[in-house]
């Protein structure tokens, strides 16, 4: 029988699987259409049409679907201003209150794209020459901000449970595991 934590590893995983893997087939393809422009540009006198709408829309695919896997592990670009000062045994408290307002901002973030994306299907929005509809890049941007916003969430809970002794050390706070946590 395997424990709750080692069920949510493997769930976690399989989500970060996921996603890094379509993110890094996205940018596989980006790279693709990109040679294949600057190949047909310079030897044919031919660029493909549509590679710029195509490269923008791809690359914030690329960026949407890395955030929640970058909330999961913790690898945000941080500061270390306060981490001398701060007492060792404190750091749960900062880590439970980081976690709650990244949560919070993640999620208002996602709620204000969400009607970004209803406002793009409303009015019909499409690329300028291909005529792709944006709106479901729109809504994909909204949903991978509140996945976001949920793993940060279950990381403040996390820094929580273990901060007062309820669940075992062995997450993000024990001394053998970096920072990020499940790596």
């Amino acid at each position: 029988m395997t424990s709750l934590s080692t069920r949510w590893q493997r769930v976690g995983r399989v989500m970060q699987l996921g996603l890094e893997g379509v993110a890094g087939a996205t940018l596989f393809a980006m790279m693709l259409l990109t040679t294949a422009d600057v190949a047909g540009r310079f030897f044919f006198n031919s660029p493909i049409l549509g590679t710029v709408e195509l490269t923008q829309l791809m690359l914030a695919a690329v960026v949407f679907l890395s955030l929640p896997v970058v909330c999961w592990r913790e690898e945000h670009v941080s500061v270390d201003l306060l981490d001398t000062i701060f007492p060792s045994r404190l750091i749960w408290i900062r880590q439970v209150l980081v976690n709650l307002i990244v949560t919070a901002a993640l999620w208002v973030m996602a709620s204000r794209v969400w009607a970004l994306g209803a406002r793009a299907f409303e009015w019909g929005d499409v690329t300028e020459f291909l005529r792709i509809p944006v709106g479901y890049l729109i809504y994909l941007m909204a949903a991978m901000l509140a996945v976001s916003a949920l793993l940060t969430l279950l990381r403040a809970v996390r820094y929580l449970l273990e901060g007062i002794g309820m669940v075992e050390r062995g997450g993000p706070l024990s001394p053998e595991k970096a920072p990020g946590g499940d790596k």
